[in-house]
């Protein structure tokens, strides 16, 4: 495999066995193991990094496509176009995948076209289609340009190709369309028994609290974190203490919802008694989503209605408040504002945010938690997160809409009515109490219906997501395979 990429420490992942970059005018490539199956290269972009979602990367501008000149788009396409094409004259690959819809498909279709003739498929995700294609047009060529090569076109779910098709607006786009779901790794991510979970998560604190050796400094993510801070986070985070855990795992963003968990803790605390939510992220919204938590633990909830208002200004956004917590806090009154309030006390002891983990380390983070709340106002093209909690045996509660609810579905087949109920919870101004419902509901579940859930869910995500599915399909769409390969259906 050829994976060309803009992170800087590829050798921080264990499966990179090579790393190459232009950084001396040409292209050098160090190995650090043979044979070499897994080849990263780091592609001479300049100084600009054109991004669906603002955010910070290290050592390089990261400014989102609407902001970004035509000419700039132009010079970061092209720089990528030359990399591919030395990387493919290089190594004559069978098959390539492209994801999202803008820029990689354009990249590979101008590299590979002409007598490189190296077949290749796109995999729409929903951030680039949904952030930057559809509310920017004048982003349509360069999608257009590259799926018009591509062989196969995959994407997460029903609503991701309903949401291309209308946007491209092109018959051939919808007969080359066919489902193709993101993988889970179900030999890292698979269920544990209590003591087993435990014993994960101690042994992720203990890395992460580990100075960092001279010879290793800077060997990190292409993301900055604070490893020591993540660690005395997790410290607080016992399996085994008595605290029911449940989790989220995301970016921290107003579009993904994590405002309406956190309003809705507090009435799960009023029904179960002692949890703990452990939200584990970054984003733009992570300082405004501790003020958050802040206001409603102090009972301030004229300033937790002011952040509501604010919304999407505080994480740089245009401005645009957050309807469905609005509705929830101007719902509180009477009898139930005061039990709300009573729960609410001391909210920052009952919530713990780790910062950003590796995606690695979430194999010792989810076998620990017993439920996962993906939240998620804003379409998305599927539920990773969900697929991933589920092959631990963590049941998902996800927002009933787009993609989520398409893998919510998925892994309802054959369970119990009530444990398909709490799968899903509608997103609307009734959100946050129908969120502490479902999440409060699987807590107090009784034992055997608990237990049939977790192995039906397991056996589930094993049997639909796994990684070796997932990669022959990639590889019969980039050969224009598709007869095999599922129609995205309703």
């Amino acid at each position: 495999m050829h994976l060309l990429c803009q992170d800087r420490h590829a050798f921080a992942l264990d499966w990179v066995d090579a790393a190459g970059d232009w950084d001396g005018g040409a292209l050098e490539v160090n190995a650090r193991r043979s044979p070499v199956r897994c080849t990263v290269y780091r592609p001479d972009i300049g100084d600009l990094l054109p991004v669906y979602v603002a955010d910070r990367y290290e050592g390089i501008e990261a400014r989102p496509f609407p902001r970004c000149s035509d000419e700039e788009v132009e010079r970061y396409v092209e720089r990528n176009v030359a990399a591919v094409r030395e990387v493919a004259e290089r190594t004559a690959p069978d098959v390539a995948l492209a994801n999202h819809l803008v820029m990689g498909p354009a990249i590979l279709a101008r590299a590979l076209g002409g007598d490189a003739g190296v077949p290749y498929a796109v995999k729409v995700h929903g951030s680039a289609l949904e952030y930057t294609v559809k509310p920017h047009p004048r982003f349509l060529p360069w999608a257009r340009e590259g799926v018009a090569g591509a062989r196969g076109i995959l994407v997460g779910s029903r609503h991701t190709a309903e949401s291309l098709w209308a946007t491209l607006a092109d018959d051939g786009v919808r007969r080359r369309t066919r489902l193709g779901p993101p993988g889970v790794d179900v030999g890292t991510f698979g269920p544990r028994e209590p003591a087993e979970a435990a014993a994960g998560l101690a042994g992720l604190r203990r890395r992460l609290a580990a100075p960092v050796p001279p010879q290793d400094a800077g060997e990190t993510s292409a993301f900055s974190r604070d490893a020591a801070e993540a660690a005395a986070a997790l410290a607080a985070v016992d399996p085994q203490g008595g605290e029911r855990l449940v989790g989220y795992v995301g970016k921290l963003l107003v579009a993904k919802g994590v405002d309406l968990l956190v309003a809705a803790w507090p009435l799960v605390i009023a029904q179960v008694g002692a949890a703990r939510l452990v939200v584990v992220g970054f984003g733009a919204y992570r300082e405004a989503l501790g003020r958050l938590v802040a206001a409603l633990g102090a009972g301030d909830l004229e300033t937790a209605r002011s952040l509501a208002a604010e919304g999407r200004a505080l994480e740089g956004g245009p401005p645009g408040g957050l309807a469905h917590l609005l509705a929830f806090l101007d719902g509180l009154e009477g009898e139930r504002r005061e039990r709300y309030l009573r729960a609410a006390a001391g909210l920052g002891e009952q919530v713990t945010f780790t910062g950003r983990l590796e995606h690695a380390e979430l194999a010792d983070v989810l076998p620990a938690l017993e439920v996962l709340a993906v939240t998620s106002t804003f379409p998305e093209a599927f539920g990773m997160v969900a697929a991933e909690a589920a092959a631990c045996g963590v049941l998902p509660v996800s927002a009933g809409h787009s993609g989520l609810a398409e893998v919510s579905r998925v892994l309802g087949a054959g369970l119990d009515p009530r444990a398909r109920e709490w799968l899903s919870f509608p997103v609307d101004d009734r959100a946050v109490q129908a969120l502490a419902d479902r999440l409060a509901g699987w807590l107090e579940a009784p034992p055997d219906l608990r237990d049939d859930t977790r192995r039906r869910l397991v056996a589930t995500a094993r049997d639909r997501y796994s990684w070796e599915g997932v990669a022959r399909g990639v590889i019969d769409a980039a050969q224009g395979r598709l007869d095999g390969l599922q129609v995205p259906t309703r």
